[in-house]
Formats: structure tokens, sequence, C-alpha cells
């Protein structure tokens, strides 16, 4: 009898200690196909391989770390027009700081004017929304789901599955989309002539 509890207990251990599965290159493609975000014209589009590093969850990983930059982008791209287009909000930021004197700078020059205060809140923010997120619930690479909108706790999310999946998509497309437009304003910003079509453009 103690043999068998022992054998049991040591079979366990070895469990716990076991490999994830390892996603192949079939099964990768399988997965990236039938994931929100596979869309025309690029359906399945990794040329890096990057879906066959690691395992199932390494998957659910990489698709969280998508999604997250995606809506970082989004924001970040509306503010960068919002900014450019010199609308802000009335009164002061802080003591020595109006918020329409930021509106007349460029947004990454509005950016270093900002107190260091200020900065060290946005920070403060963005990581306590980032352990809620990580911390509610099952975690993604566990199975459980993908990250939702910490504040405001909004939810557009239809009951139909095949329509919130063209909703996911929908998000994952416009992210992908504003990460390029970021990252195409920082160029511009700081590298002149970078972005052809944004050259004489006074708010780069």
């Amino acid at each position: 009898m103690k043999c068998a509890a022992t054998l049991v207990a040591l079979v366990g251990v070895a469990n716990a200690f076991a490999p994830a599965p390892v996603v192949t290159k079939g099964t990768a493609l399988s997965a990236l196909n039938d994931m929100p975000g596979a869309t025309m014209p690029f359906k399945g589009f990794d040329p890096l391989g990057l879906a066959t590093l690691g395992s199932e969850s390494t998957l659910a990983w990489f698709r969280a770390a998508e999604l997250k930059h995606s809506r970082v982008a989004m924001l970040a791209t509306t503010g960068y027009l919002v900014q450019a287009a010199g609308c802000h909000f009335p009164g002061m930021l802080s003591s020595d700081v109006s918020f329409e004197s930021l509106s007349t700078m460029k947004p990454l020059d509005a950016w270093d004017a900002v107190p260091d205060d200020g900065k060290a809140q946005i920070y403060f923010t963005i990581f306590f929304a980032e352990v809620v997120s990580e911390a509610s619930g099952t975690h993604y690479t566990k199975g459980g789901d993908l990250p939702t909108i910490v504040f405001p706790p909004v939810n557009f999310a239809p009951k139909d599955a095949e329509k919130m999946k063209v909703q996911q998509s929908r998000e994952l497309n416009n992210g992908r989309l504003a990460m390029i437009s970021i990252m195409s304003f920082v160029a511009a910003a700081n590298i002149p002539g970078s972005v052809p079509a944004l050259i004489g453009n006074p708010m780069f």
C-alpha cells in the first residue's frame, strides 16, 4: 500500500514538471487561422514562425501582448491627433503648467513638459491596470480569457460567438494599423523626412 502511494506521489510530481505541449508548424497555422484577427489579405500571416515558439501558452501570451499593444497604440494615435489638433482640457495641469500651453507644443514636446509627478501618476495608473488585468481570474496562458479593459469597465461584446469573433478581429486589425501609425508619427517627429506623407506638417 505504501509503495502504491509512493508511486502515485511520484507520478504527480513528474506530471507537475512535464513540459507543456509543443506547438508544431501545422498546429500553429491551424490555431492562427482559427483565432480572431486572421483575416484577409494576410490570413495566418506569420513569416517568422513566432507561433511555433514554445507551447500553446506561449501563443496565448503572444496574442495577449498583441492585443495590449494594439489598445495602447490606438490610444497613443488618438492622443497624438487630438494634441496636434490643439484640443485641450481647461485649467491647469500643475501650478505652473496649463493645458492650453501644452496644446501649443508638438505632442512629444508636450510630454517632456509634463511635471515628473504627473508622469509618475500616469506610470502608476498603467502599472495598476496591468496588475489588475493579469491577476483577475484564470490567467490567459492557462486557458482563461484574454485581458479586458480595466477602466472604464466597458463591455460591448455581443453574445453571439461569430459576431464576437468579428468584433475581436476588427479590434486587432484597427490596433495593428494604429501600431503602424504611431511608429510613423514617432519616426517623423525624430527623423526629418523619414515619413514622406508627413513632411512639412507642423506637428512633426
